[in-house]
């Protein structure tokens, strides 16, 4: 077991107050070991990307399986040609619009300049620049390509605080930098540059409204739902965002909703459920947690994976969730519901 070292930054304060202990956690990564911090989306687990001893050691303290890619996080635009090509007009537009932020592009790799457990054996790679001052510093500190997936056990709710990390990975990675809660909530919105027309691989917090205001014509991978595709993108094959309990997505009235958690209950079941401000005293459950405001569907973004691991703090049998419009950034929350509930509906 590790000793998982830990550093706490306020962002509040001047960065350059904290970059001894920055430097301290780049020179981890500078050494090949695994490196937990903070982005806008959720926190990372950050490794060398060219080294492959490095990036499995990604996948040990995950549990990830290893056919599953990874994103390769950058602080400067200069990063990315050591390694990937540019080779279309939109996906230099999108760079400009949307970098740095919660946007991966997905680009063709040059051969042999990352580990090949980064990209999972394919010619493509997952690029993007985090628009958070704590990433960035550490990755112009560390002066490498960063491969970071979400720094969570496989399979169950990104974290979004350090102290989700570290009731994951503690002792099993070298170091967590902890800035705090994230903002978006979500990972980010994965979009394949390799042909002419883009195509969004995941839905995340750059929605696809947003792109096509940008490039014009976005499509939707069918992959998204094909449970047999090769992922080329994370998020795209097998169960993630999972808690504990078997989690339902309800489509129907209220009053149904109702009738099933009576239901689940009468079997002698403590029932959980996800609902929003506006409909957390409809319900009658065991427990009942909110994640936001239906009518502001970027705070249910903000705040999905905290409430999934909240319920597991709970002995709940089975979770019942509401469901979610799929426009905007409610593509992203679906997406990452249906993903946790594995498939499961009631209505």
């Amino acid at each position: 077991m590790l000793n998982t070292k830990r550093w706490s930054v306020d962002l509040k304060k001047d960065l350059s107050t904290y970059y001894p202990q920055i430097e301290q956690a780049a020179l981890l990564l500078q050494k090949n070991e695994v490196v937990a911090f903070p982005t806008e989306t959720v926190y990372g687990l950050g490794a060398n990307a060219k080294e492959t001893d490095a990036v499995l050691k990604i996948y040990e303290a995950k549990g990830r399986p290893s056919d599953n890619p990874l994103i390769v996080h950058i602080a400067e635009i200069q990063q990315l040609h050591e390694f990937a090509r540019i080779e279309n007009e939109k996906a230099k537009a999108l760079m400009d619009a949307f970098w740095p932020g919660a946007l991966t592009l997905v680009l063709p790799c040059k051969p042999d300049a990352l580990s090949k457990q980064v990209t999972a054996g394919l010619s493509t790679v997952g690029v993007r620049m985090p628009d958070h001052p704590v990433a960035l510093e550490l990755i112009r500190a560390a002066g490498l390509p960063i491969a970071a997936p979400s720094a969570n056990c496989s399979g169950k709710p990104s974290p979004t605080q350090a102290n989700h990390v570290a009731s994951d990975l503690d002792g099993r990675i070298a170091g967590i930098v902890d800035g705090g809660s994230t903002g978006i909530g979500v990972e980010s919105t994965v979009v394949s540059c390799v042909d002419e027309i883009p195509v969004i691989l995941r839905p995340g917090g750059i929605t696809k409204e947003a792109l096509e205001n940008v490039v014009g014509t976005v499509n939707v991978d069918p992959g998204l739902t094909k449970k047999d595709e090769v992922p080329v993108s994370p998020g795209m094959k097998y169960t993630h965002y999972a808690p504990e309990a078997h989690m339902y997505l309800f489509y129907g009235k209220d009053e149904d909703m109702q009738r099933y958690i009576h239901r689940y209950q009468a079997e002698g079941k403590k029932v959980g459920v996800l609902t929003t401000e506006e409909k957390k005293q409809v319900f009658s459950a065991d427990v009942v947690y909110s994640c936001g405001w239906r009518e502001k569907p970027e705070t249910v973004a903000a705040n999905l994976y905290h409430v999934l691991r909240q319920f597991d703090e709970t002995d709940v049998d089975l979770i019942i969730s509401e469901v979610f419009s799929e426009e905007g950034v409610g593509s992203a929350i679906m997406n990452r519901l249906q993903k946790a509930a594995g498939g499961r509906t009631l209505s």
